[in-house]
C-alpha cells in the first residue's frame, strides 16, 4: 500500500506521495440529498472535506441565478426556500426517469418538470431553458472533482461512481454521462450496498468463516437492500431488492401530508410549499431526539407529536421491510442466516428505522461507520483497487470501449456501456421511425461519443422483409452478445414476424492501446459539446414526431374541427417546423410545448368521439 505524507497547511499532496502511490481515482457518492467525494489516504479510506474543513457533505442541490450564474451545494440550498423555482434539488430521483416515471411525485417539486409526453426522458425547465437530469447531475459531479482538486492541487480525471443496486440501464447510463459531462473517466459504475460493504468488510475478510451480509441503504430518494456473502477477500452480491422511489424524502412528505390536511394548508404557493417541506425536514430530524415539534412559518404554528410521526411513516418502514423479505427469498435465505447488518444513508439514522429493522432482523444493527459517508468510502476503495494500489486484488475483464448502434438523427444508443465485465448479453427493443418500413439497417459502433460519425465504425446488416405496419408497431430487438474472448455477435430480429439476422465481430477490432486512449480523452474533452449535439438531434427527432402526428390528426379529424382550430393547429405547426430547421433546442422544446398544451383537449375530444362511434348501437350490460 502507498505510504502518504500530507501537507496539512497546504491541504496538498507532497511530491513524495504523488510518486510513491499509483494513479489516483476518486471515489464518489452522487446522492438525492448530499453528495460527496473520498480518496484512499495513507491506506484509509477518508471523505474530502470542503474549504472550511469541516463539512464533507455537498447539498445535492443547484441554483440558477442571474446571467446564467450556476451555484451548487450550500451556497445554492440557502434559495430553496425564497427562489425555489430556480432552485433545484432531488435531481438524482429523475435521473433516466419518464414523465409517466414521475408524474405521481411531481407536485412535490418546487420547479417545473416538463410532462409533455409520458413516454420520453423528464426534461426541467428554468426560466426558458430546458435541462436533463443529467446536464444538473453534471454540475453537482463537476463541484465534487473541483473540490478535490483543490484539496489535492492536481487534476483529477477518473472516477468510480456509485448508485442505487436497483438502477436500471438507462439510469445507470445517465449517471455515466452526467460523470463524462464533468470531466471525468467513469471507469466503474458501483452498486451502493456493494460500496458500503467494501467499506465494512474490510475489517471482515480476515475472520476465519465467511459472512453474510444485509447492507439496509434508506438515502434521501433511493432505498436498497442486498445480502452479500464475503469470504476470504472476494463480495459476492447474492440477491438486491429496494425501491428507487422510497427515501427521506418520502418521509418528509408524510409531515407535509398530515400538517396540510391538519391545518388545512393551501400549498398552492411554491415559496410557501417549499418552506412547509424545508420545516417537515427539520421536524423528522428533531423528532428522533424528542417527542414534540413545534415550527412558525409567518406566525403560523406547526406542530407533531412523536406518535403522530411514527403512524404517519409506518408503510414506509413496512415497504422497505417487505424489500428485506424479497431479498432474503430470492437469496434463498432465512433472517438467522445474516451475521451482520449494515445500515447505510443519512435516513438510517432515524430511530424507527434502526428499531424496526433490528426487530426484524433479530439482531442489533451496525451503524459504526457514518451512514451518511460509508458509501463514498467504498467507492473510494473499490478506486484504489483500479488504479492498482492493493495487486492482491482479482479483476474482472471488461470491455475497453462501448458499443452500440446508430439510431435516427446519427445518435449513437450504447447498448454495452465500456468497463462491461464480459462475458455479457445484453438486448434492447426498437421499433420503425417510418410508415410501412421493410428494412431496418443496424449499424454497430464503438467509441464515446455522442455522435456514431466520431466513433468507429465495427459493421453493418440489414433486417430485411419487416411486415410493413404503422411506424412504431414493429417490435425489433436487438441483442449484443460479447464473449470471453471479445468477440461481439450481433442479432436484430422482428418478434411479430420472426425476421431475423445477424453479423459477427472479431476481438478488439483493431484498436490499439493508444487509439483507446486518445478515443477516452477525445470524448471528456468533447463532452459539453457531445451533449449539447445529443440534445439538438433528440429535441428535432421529438418534434418531428409530433409534427407527424399534428398533420395526420387535422386530415383524420377535419370533419369537426372547427376552421379556427385547424387554423391555430396549423400555425403552432409551422412555428414548430421553423425551429427543427434552426439550432436552438430550447426554442425547439418551447414550441413543442405550445403545441401540446393547445392540441391535449383536441385529442381528448378525438378520443371520445371514436368511443362515441365504436359503442353506437351497443348496449353495455
Amino acid at each position: 500500500m502507498a505510504k502518504f505524507s500530507i501537507d496539512l497547511k497546504a491541504g496538498n499532496l507532497k511530491e513524495e506521495e504523488k510518486s510513491s502511490r499509483g494513479e489516483l481515482i476518486v471515489g464518489i457518492d452522487l446522492g438525492t440529498t448530499n453528495s460527496l467525494v473520498a480518496i484512499v489516504r495513507d491506506g484509509k479510506s477518508v471523505a474530502v472535506t470542503g474549504p472550511d474543513s469541516k463539512n464533507v457533505l455537498v447539498p445535492s442541490v443547484l441554483h440558477f441565478g442571474p446571467q446564467g450564474k450556476i451555484t451548487v451545494g450550500d451556497d445554492a440550498k440557502q434559495y430553496l426556500s425564497s427562489d425555489p423555482a430556480n432552485t433545484l434539488y432531488s435531481v438524482k430521483r429523475l435521473m433516466g426517469k419518464s414523465y409517466q416515471d414521475v408524474s405521481e411525485i411531481e407536485e412535490r417539486f418546487g420547479y417545473e418538470i416538463i410532462d409533455e409526453d409520458e413516454d420520453k426522458l423528464v426534461k426541467v425547465r428554468v426560466k426558458d431553458k430546458f435541462y436533463t437530469p443529467i446536464e444538473l447531475s453534471g454540475h453537482i459531479l463537476r463541484a465534487l472533482k473541483q473540490r478535490i482538486e483543490a484539496e489535492l492541487g492536481e487534476p483529477i480525471q477518473k472516477a468510480v461512481i456509485t448508485v442505487p443496486a436497483y438502477f436500471n440501464d438507462a439510469q445507470r447510463q445517465a449517471t455515466r454521462d452526467a460523470g463524462k459531462l464533468a470531466g471525468l473517466d467513469v471507469l466503474r459504475i458501483l452498486n451502493e450496498p456493494t460500496a458500503s460493504s467494501l467499506a465494512y468488510g474490510i475489517g471482515l475478510k480476515d475472520e476465519d468463516e465467511g459472512q453474510t451480509i444485509a447492507v439496509y441503504d434508506l438515502g434521501g430518494g433511493t432505498f436498497d437492500i442486498s445480502i452479500l456473502r464475503i469470504e476470504q477477500g472476494i463480495f459476492e452480491v447474492l440477491s438486491t431488492n429496494g425501491d428507487t422511489f422510497l427515501g427521506g424524502d418520502d418521509f418528509d412528505q408524510a409531515i407535509v401530508d398530515y400538517w396540510t390536511k391538519r391545518y388545512d394548508l393551501d400549498l398552492s404557493n411554491p415559496v410557501f410549499r417549499a418552506r412547509v417541506r424545508l420545516l417537515a425536514e427539520e421536524a423528522k430530524k428533531e423528532l428522533s431526539n424528542q417527542d414534540h415539534f413545534v415550527g412558525n412559518i409567518d406566525g403560523l404554528a406547526l406542530e407533531i407529536e412523536h406518535g403522530y410521526f411514527v403512524s404517519q411513516t409506518k408503510s414506509l418502514v413496512q415497504r422497505t421491510l417487505d424489500s428485506c423479505q424479497r431479498a432474503l427469498s430470492d437469496a434463498e435465505l432465512s433472517k438467522n442466516d445474516i451475521d451482520h447488518v449494515i445500515m447505510v444513508g443519512g435516513s438510517t439514522r432515524m430511530p424507527i428505522v434502526k428499531k424496526a429493522v433490528g426487530e426484524f432482523f433479530g439482531q442489533t444493527v451496525n451503524d459504526s461507520l457514518d451512514p451518511d459517508q460509508v458509501v463514498a468510502l467504498g467507492a473510494a476503495i473499490q478506486a484504489d483497487v483500479l488504479a492498482g494500489n492493493q495487486q492482491d486484488v482479482l479483476l474482472l475483464d471488461i470491455t475497453p470501449l462501448s458499443l452500440g448502434i446508430e439510431t435516427v438523427g446519427g445518435l449513437m444508443d450504447v447498448i454495452i456501456p465500456r468497463n462491461n465485465k464480459v462475458p455479457t448479453r445484453v438486448g434492447r427493443k426498437y421499433t420503425t421511425s417510418v410508415d410501412g418500413q421493410k428494412n431496418l439497417k443496424v449499424a454497430v459502433f464503438q467509441g464515446e461519443r455522442d455522435m456514431v460519425a466520431d466513433n468507429r465504425k465495427l459493421g453493418e446488416f440489414v433486417l430485411r422483409d419487416i411486415p410493413p405496419m404503422p411506424a412504431g408497431i414493429p417490435q425489433i430487438e436487438i441483442q449484443f452478445y460479447l464473449d470471453a474472448d471479445g468477440i461481439l455477435r450481433v442479432k436484430a430480429s422482428e418478434n411479430r414476424s420472426g425476421t431475423e439476422q445477424s453479423i459477427t465481430i472479431k476481438s478488439q477490432y483493431g484498436i490499439s492501446e493508444e487509439e483507446m486512449a486518445l478515443m477516452l480523452i477525445d470524448s471528456l474533452n468533447h463532452a459539453e459539446q457531445d451533449l449539447a449535439g445529443r440534445a439538438l438531434v433528440e429535441a428535432r427527432n421529438e418534434a418531428n414526431n409530433v409534427l407527424l402526428s399534428t398533420r395526420k390528426f387535422i386530415k383524420n379529424n377535419e370533419s369537426w374541427l372547427s376552421n379556427e382550430q385547424s387554423i391555430a393547429l396549423n400555425q403552432l405547426a409551422d412555428n414548430l417546423e421553423k425551429s427543427v430547421k434552426g439550432g436552438d433546442k430550447d426554442a425547439i422544446n418551447s414550441r413543442v410545448q405550445e403545441l401540446n398544451i393547445y392540441s391535449e383537449p383536441l385529442a381528448h375530444e378525438a378520443l371520445d368521439r371514436n368511443i362515441a362511434v365504436a359503442m353506437k348501437g351497443k348496449v353495455i350490460e
